[in-house]
């Protein structure tokens, strides 16, 4: 079954046991999320240290829950898992970046900073090849270009 995003619903059995703040269940699954707009301001070190933290505490929830610890908690790892790859997103479009902006004046870009395209339009010859004509051929143009003719009308 595929996994649902947002709250998870409330089982009546677990209804009928405990009581219930749902304002506060929301809440807390709200502040657990990373936002990515917060993210691209951060600078590479605050990044990391944010993974860091983002893993340490999802590996806190997987030993609580096997463990057995508090179903509230648990619905956190979900949310942990998308902040972290939220964190890794931008410290490697950051990166990826860098990397274009190294390379932009060099001669040569690494192959994964070139454009995918397809394998034929990669392998297709540049403009400035495919325009290029022999010597012969440019006399030839020069000295008889196309002919200007037009018919006239009765």
């Amino acid at each position: 079954m595929p996994r649902r995003s947002g709250p998870q619903p409330i089982t009546h059995a677990l209804i009928s046991h405990t009581v219930f703040d749902i304002d506060n269940i929301t809440q807390q699954r709200r502040c657990a999320r990373v936002k990515p707009g917060q993210l691209w301001g951060k600078s590479k070190d605050d990044l990391k240290k944010q993974l860091d933290e983002l893993k340490t505490e999802l590996g806190q929830l997987r030993v609580q829950k096997i463990a057995g610890g508090a179903s509230s908690k648990l619905t956190r790892i979900h949310d942990l898992r998308k902040s972290v790859a939220r964190t890794l997103t931008v410290i490697n479009a950051n990166q990826r970046h860098q990397l274009r902006l190294f390379y932009a004046k060099k001669k040569y870009l690494p192959l994964d900073l070139r454009p995918k395209l397809t394998r034929a339009i990669r392998r297709r010859l540049s403009k400035k090849d495919a325009a290029r004509v022999t010597e012969k051929q440019k006399k030839k143009q020069t000295h008889f270009p196309a002919r200007k003719y037009a018919v006239k009308a009765e």
